[in-house]
């Protein structure tokens, strides 16, 4: 992919695309909602898509960013997902150092349950999230699906949070609607999906 069609993914400008190979799909605006759903936009188009997040804020304290995928032609957002899991932080006042480790609680292996993207998130005003969610070949009827993001937040205890998870959603029915939410509350923020060819 052309280095400007990556920036202008990027720089969440829509329409800014070299040669149409990074689209501007849609932009889903939570506002004290419960879920966050994309339902449409999710076909055999692109070969990935990418969620991009930004200013999640959770009414909660101390709670995780999670997803989960829907299956064309079924109802639940309940697939089996095989995924690894793990985060870096660092405190504001350095009391506890700094931290990298693979956090087991927050993988899946052949779960159903919803994914954690993030956690430790906060409710404070100074206290949300930004990251990025890449999924690959979701309309394919052939393979799994591969999935990768990275995560950033002020967390709940003043620390800067930053979390990887990649794995894969093991089925080989298309995938065509996605949810986020919190593990506890609401949240507001604004999601984009980008199609890349």
């Amino acid at each position: 992919m052309p280095l400007g069609a990556f920036k202008a993914a990027l720089m969440g400008t829509a329409g800014a695309t070299v040669a149409g190979d990074v689209v501007l799909l849609s932009t889903t605006t939570a506002s004290n909602s419960a879920t966050a759903s994309i339902t449409s936009g999710i076909t055999s188009t692109y070969g990935e898509y990418i969620f991009k997040f930004y200013n999640m804020n959770a009414t909660s304290d101390n709670t995780d960013l999670k997803f989960q995928v829907e299956s064309a032609g079924t109802t639940g957002y309940d697939e089996a997902i095989t995924s690894t899991w793990f985060r870096a932080y660092n405190y504001e006042d350095g009391s506890s150092g700094s931290a990298l480790g693979y956090v087991a609680g927050n993988d899946l292996a052949q779960g159903t349950s919803f994914q954690h993207l993030i956690d430790q998130v906060g409710n404070g005003s100074d206290e949300n999230v930004a990251g990025e969610l890449h999924l690959f070949n979701p309309a394919s009827t052939t393979y799994v699906k591969h999935f990768y993001g990275t995560f950033v937040t002020n967390g709940q205890d003043n620390q800067a949070v930053n979390s990887y998870v990649a794995g894969y959603i093991n089925t080989t029915t298309a995938i065509d609607a996605i949810q986020f939410k919190m593990a506890a509350g609401n949240f507001d923020g604004t999601i984009k999906m980008w199609g890349v060819k």
